[in-house]
């Protein structure tokens, strides 16, 4: 599925190399298996995410999806968070990954939403509905959480539950969200890094309950997603 990709392209870190593909990306909006309406939103996200240049995109990027958690593309962060039961369900998915015939690079983590987009992009519709509808919840608050910090990003969670055919009460969702306390202020982040505070010897947590991190652009091999 066509929009699945493109979804996937634009939710992941925006490396230089998305520059490089501007026609390719719109012709992908303009094409997307989604409402005639939804195609025009796309492809102005497209272009106003490509009139950026390419270190304000990825401050933008930044800003949104890694401050604090509750915009994290983990899945499992707002499932599991820290939990043991975390690391098996890293596991699991990693086996659905590799019979769905997707290897991973070494240092991919298997619930980061724009992975799992570009795996589900090469499967049958049911199966792509099927997996939305178990993510729905987590997709809903994403949207509220983006619309209520002013960002663009909100249109593509909307169509991923768009495209997953739920019936949901985003407005429901909006307010619920409204009245959350933000996660991503200086204040915030501070009081999560004295609640975090490295132990070692015999109180260290185990390493399986570690936060699960993609690894950060600057450290990660160029892996930037194409749409074919």
């Amino acid at each position: 599925m066509k929009a699945l990709k493109l979804i996937s392209v634009l939710l992941d870190y925006p490396t230089d190399e998305l520059w490089q593909h501007r026609g390719e990306l719109l012709e992908a909006a303009d094409t997307a298996e989604v409402a005639p309406q939804r195609r025009t939103q796309l492809g102005e996200f497209v272009a106003e995410l490509l009139a950026l240049d390419p270190m304000s995109a990825q401050e933008r990027w930044l800003g949104l999806f890694d401050r604090g958690r509750s915009m994290s593309l983990l899945l499992f962060e707002h499932i599991h968070g820290e939990s043991r039961d975390r690391g098996q369900a890293m596991v699991n998915l990693i086996e659905t990954y590799r019979k769905g015939g997707l290897e991973l690079a070494r240092r991919e983590l298997p619930d980061y939403l724009p992975l799992m987009l570009e795996y589900l992009s090469q499967r049958p519709d049911a199966e792509v509905a099927d997996w939305l509808t178990h993510t729905r919840h987590i997709l809903e608050l994403l949207a509220a959480r983006a619309e209520e910090r002013g960002s663009p990003y909100a249109l593509l969670f909307e169509l991923l539950i768009e495209i997953g055919r739920a019936e949901v009460d985003l407005d429901a969702v909006r307010r619920r969200v409204a009245a959350e306390s933000r996660d991503d202020t200086p204040e915030a982040m501070d009081r999560v890094w004295e609640e975090e505070a490295v132990r070692f010897g015999a109180e260290a947590p185990p390493a399986d309950c570690a936060p699960q991190r993609r690894p950060s652009a600057a450290a990660r091999p160029n892996e930037s997603k194409v749409v074919r």
